[in-house]
């Protein structure tokens, strides 16, 4: 039986996020985001009706869950800062102190017990009032305001805090807010959607250039980006299949990989755009920044590969202009699925990830920053003590970690595996509708018990290793 021995100091631990975690108590000072808004507005839009008010509670009982993790073999674990809950004005970066007081105790509470916390900006999360009198990332001068609010995060809590990233998955905030109506605003913009991812990549970097400026050098602290790097992998050989799929490598990938890591666009993606009319408005002060404000490590979340096609309509048909109209997405035959969610699973695209972070981006440091399965009706795992019996999460870590470890053998600087997530947490729309976590929450009584999953992890953790 072959052992997969992981690198000495290998992170190993969970994700999740302040929105999707904290919940919202009376008298707690936390402004409005745009999930706070759009549940108030049309609650019916969410599975079960079940809203950001009803998370998993973090916010007063982060040290029962900070205890959890620690049973289930975490060294470190990643979460953001909610802008919404630290900063009551966002123009002058005034602070909510409930809120900076909050992420002090969770900081320390989790330096006590021997977990290294890994904080993020920008988890979908936009203030309410930001997105309704500026439009949120449509708008330049918000990137400016999130500057301001990731400086007063470096400022309150880099004393205690060395791993920085300012963004988890920008795609998505285009995808869901501008192209497919599944996060707030609820926009079909194809245009729009490409000035806002522009502005995206302007705001990290004005972010990193804050952090820069408060820490210089100092080896000890780094920043970096979270990204959804699925690879696009074509249907077939032929050329147009071949053609669309390096089309959407560029649009979800290497549109935010190559300013991040590299500090440039790819050029075919900006003579595509260009070429479209539909470019974004940008400065040559603004690339200058890009170019000089790199990341120092990247997140890779990964669940599911990106397989397209040729599309159906050429895309210089008289059409709106979307992304999409340069590929189809493609349905492999005989794919193993995660048919609660829909997602194929393909454990191998993990070394292909890895090898052409080797090859392309400097083998800069990167961990895998989420990786999971989510599940419907666990209830129907449990045994007769209550615990739910998740071979299928254990099996899927396995294979994934198999590929990682290929890649690593291969190479790749890879540090860490985090999978999504720790304690099962609410998720958007979907509110509890797949169960992702190594940890069971109980929504209607707020107990917390591990999982099989969470066991396994544990061994996993503290051998380094698996057979």
């Amino acid at each position: 039986m072959t052992n997969y021995q992981f690198p000495s100091n290998f992170w190993w631990g969970s994700a999740a996020s302040g929105p999707q975690t904290e919940g919202r108590v009376a008298g707690d000072g936390k402004g409005e985001n745009i999930f706070d808004y759009w549940f108030s507005q049309e609650p019916e839009k969410f599975f079960d009706q079940v809203g950001p008010e009803k998370t998993s509670q973090v916010y007063t009982k982060y040290k029962e869950d900070v205890q959890l993790m620690k049973q289930t073999g975490h060294n470190s674990f990643r979460t953001s800062i909610q802008w919404s809950r630290l900063i009551a004005d966002f123009e002058t970066c005034e602070v909510d102190q409930k809120g900076a007081d909050f992420y002090s105790r969770v900081i320390d509470a989790m330096l006590a017990n021997g977990i290294t916390p890994y904080i993020n900006l920008c988890h979908f999360d936009m203030p309410v009032e930001l997105q309704h009198k500026y439009g949120g990332f449509e708008s330049k001068h918000v990137t400016d305001l999130f500057a301001g609010f990731a400086k007063k995060c470096f400022e309150l809590y880099g004393d205690r805090v060395d791993h920085w990233f300012t963004f988890n998955e920008p795609k998505v905030i285009l995808d869901g807010g501008y192209l497919y109506q599944f996060h707030y605003p609820l926009k079909v913009d194809g245009p729009l959607a490409v000035q806002v991812a522009y502005n995206l990549n302007l705001a990290s970097a004005k972010a990193i250039k804050a952090f820069r400026e408060l820490y210089g050098q100092d080896k000890s602290k780094k920043i970096g980006t979270i990204l959804n790097l699925t690879p696009a992998y074509p249907a077939s050989d032929s050329p147009k299949d071949q053609a669309a799929a390096e089309f959407a490598e560029l649009w979800a990938n290497k549109m935010f990989l190559e300013p991040a890591v590299l500090g440039h666009y790819p050029q075919k993606l900006v003579e595509i755009l260009e070429r479209a009319g539909v470019l974004w408005e940008q400065t040559p002060a603004e690339l200058q920044l890009l170019k000089e404000q790199t990341v120092d490590v990247l997140g890779v979340n990964f669940y599911h590969p990106f397989r397209v096609k040729a599309p159906a309509v050429s895309p210089d048909s008289l059409q709106p202009w979307m992304p999409d109209i340069y590929f189809d997405e493609y349905e492999m035959p005989g794919r193993v699925m995660n048919v609660d969610k829909g997602w194929e699973i393909y454990p191998k695209a993990l070394y292909d990830i890895a090898v052409n972070i080797r090859d392309n981006y400097n083998n800069i440091e990167w961990f895998v920053s989420e990786n999971g399965m989510g599940v419907s009706g666990e209830e129907r795992f449990m045994d007769k003590n209550g615990m739910v019996c998740d071979d299928y999460r254990i099996e899927f870590m396995k294979k994934h970690l198999k590929a990682l470890y290929r890649g690593i053998k291969a190479g790749s600087n890879c540090h860490g595996y985090f999978v999504w997530t720790g304690i099962d947490c609410w998720s958007w729309k979907n509110a509890y509708r797949n169960r992702y976590g190594l940890i069971r929450d109980d929504i209607h009584t707020q107990i917390k018990t591990l999982k099989k999953s969470g066991h396994w992890f544990n061994e996993l953790s503290n051998k380094n290793s698996f057979e």
